[in-house]
């Protein structure tokens, strides 16, 4: 999963950013309103972690345009401003999410996966496709009942694949889900992750579609 971290405090962008990658997330970071609306423009993020006190242009100023120009993106509002009138403003202005600052990490994390559940039209917390099961608040993967150990990336890999069951996705989709600006990519990465996948699955769990992408099997 891929985020952007919107966020002007030096402080708190580096702690949320090295928690985040921590986590097994793809972070990329700006620090003003205009590079955020040029990141949202140009990269398909999965959710959007914005402050609304930020230079150039504030938080609910980047909120409305990216809304206006049908940017769809999960967006959480993070701020020190704890008024109701706050409140009801950003999440009128198209927030999906208002966490009050300063916040604890693993509230964070617990609003991020909600949020993805949403996003993806699951009310479930644990992801259960078949004989593969998920369980993202903790990162446990079970296949046939027997846990599988896997990698930050071959975690991350499963789930963009789980979360879209019986969908294609290519491998720049799935290059762009797993790695932020600052990464090198090598140029067969994802075919290696799926190999070890299957090595960990089994080798009918994920079907390759030739000249297309990758979908799992459910």
């Amino acid at each position: 999963m891929r985020i952007l971290l919107v966020e002007d405090d030096p402080m708190i962008g580096e702690s949320v950013v090295d928690g985040l990658t921590a986590e097994g997330y793809a972070v990329d970071w700006v620090q003003d309103g205009n590079s955020a609306l040029i990141a949202l423009r140009t990269t398909p993020f999965s959710l959007v972690i914005l402050d609304l006190g930020l230079p150039g242009k504030d938080g609910i100023g980047v909120l409305k345009e990216a809304r206006s120009q049908r940017i769809h993106v999960p967006v959480l509002v993070t701020t020190a401003r704890d008024t109701v009138a706050d409140r009801v403003q950003g999440l009128d202005a198209g927030a999906d999410d208002y966490l009050i600052k300063p916040y604890d990490l693993d509230e964070l994390y617990a609003r991020i996966r909600a949020l993805q559940r949403r996003a993806t039209g699951r009310s479930e917390p644990t992801i259960t496709r078949g004989r593969l099961v998920i369980k993202p608040e903790t990162r446990e993967v079970t296949f046939n009942d027997e846990a599988v150990l896997l990698s930050s990336k071959e975690y991350a890999l499963l789930v963009a694949l789980a979360e879209r069951p019986g969908v294609v996705l290519s491998r720049g989709q799935l290059e762009e889900k797993l790695y932020n600006w600052d990464s090198t990519i090598g140029s067969n990465a994802i075919e290696v992750h799926i190999h070890h996948l299957r090595k960990k699955l089994s080798d009918d769990a994920i079907k390759t579609v030739r000249g297309v992408g990758y979908l799992l099997e459910t």
